[in-house]
């Protein structure tokens, strides 16, 4: 009877895979405080990409790990056609085509000496224009490795528009731009740091939001539609659930949610410890997630559920 009718139903087209690709690595490398999610090789994240699509999830976003040496102050590999995320794209391209939507992560953040999402100032402030400028080349570079959607999550004022442009200027009006729309700064992103081996100074509060705020995220919206979004997303999912059910309403565009290393860590502690029933919680964190609106969700147990759900 509840099968039957069910107002909200998981399906594995709903789902996207976040996953690290790790520069200079023989053998995947555990991300110890996220327990079952690794730094792939080049080889074992083209395995991950074949299993996502015999999963049937929709997509896979990359993240790049460079090596610590590579790393300076303009974030120079994210834009090195030869760097670790470009590099990836590539592979994954090659071994899957068009069978798996290829996403890219648009961000500075993790091939910068600093950590931080752009490049900074003479102040040590982060420089929304002077970013702006390595988005756009960003952009380019990995549309022309593979990316079918690129999504910019540095949350720089213009950045939609200025990508947009830079897109088309190269005839590439055929990549989609999945918009960090709602990226608070939030508690839970502690794991992800670990994963993308981040070398953050300070925080981020200057440029991703306010989690007491609401009405920001709607000024945001309104604006990422009119640079030519494709696409919307709210971040992180589970603690915004009001944000993103406030968002879904306002839009007729598809509407993503990210399911961020923090709500999944602390699902895996806790059942680790027996306090919960770790299937059963995953299930509904993400039935929660797509009632309140998600047309699809970033999750790190996305090609494990999709299979459970074929």
């Amino acid at each position: 009877m509840r099968r039957m009718v069910a107002e909200t139903r998981l399906h594995p087209a709903d789902f996207i895979l976040p996953a690290f690709v790790r520069e200079g690595v023989s053998e995947p490398v555990p991300i110890a405080a996220m327990p079952g999610v690794v730094q792939h090789t080049r080889d074992s994240l083209k395995k991950a990409a074949v299993e996502a699509v015999e999963a049937g999830i929709s997509g896979i976003m990359l993240f790049g790990v460079p090596e610590e040496s590579g790393k300076d102050a303009q974030g120079t590999a994210g834009t090195d056609p030869d760097g670790i995320l470009q590099v990836a794209l590539r592979d994954v391209r090659a071994e899957v085509g068009d069978d798996l939507l290829v996403m890219s992560d648009l961000c500075l953040d993790e091939f910068t000496d600093h950590g931080h999402c752009g490049v900074l100032d003479a102040e040590g402030r982060v420089d929304n224009d002077a970013t702006l400028e390595r988005y756009a080349e960003m952009a380019q570079v990995q549309a022309d490795a593979g990316a079918h959607v690129v999504g910019p999550s540095g949350m720089m004022d213009g950045q939609i528009g200025v990508i947009r442009d830079a897109l088309d200027q190269i005839g590439r009006e055929d990549v989609a731009i999945l918009a960090y729309t709602a990226k608070y700064s939030s508690a839970f992103y502690g794991p992800f740091r670990e994963a993308v081996g981040s070398s953050l100074q300070g925080d981020r509060k200057t440029y991703q939001q306010d989690p007491a705020n609401w009405r920001e995220s709607l000024r945001e919206l309104e604006l990422d539609l009119a640079e030519g979004a494709d696409m919307v997303m709210v971040k992180p999912a589970g603690p915004y659930l009001d944000i993103l059910a406030r968002v879904a309403d306002a839009v007729d565009v598809p509407v993503a949610a990210y399911q961020i290393s923090g709500e999944y860590a602390m699902v895996e502690a806790a059942a680790e410890k027996g306090w919960i029933d770790r299937d059963r919680a995953i299930l509904e964190t993400l039935t929660g997630i797509k009632r309140a609106g998600a047309r699809n969700i970033l999750t790190y147990w996305a090609t494990e559920v999709a299979q459970r759900l074929r």
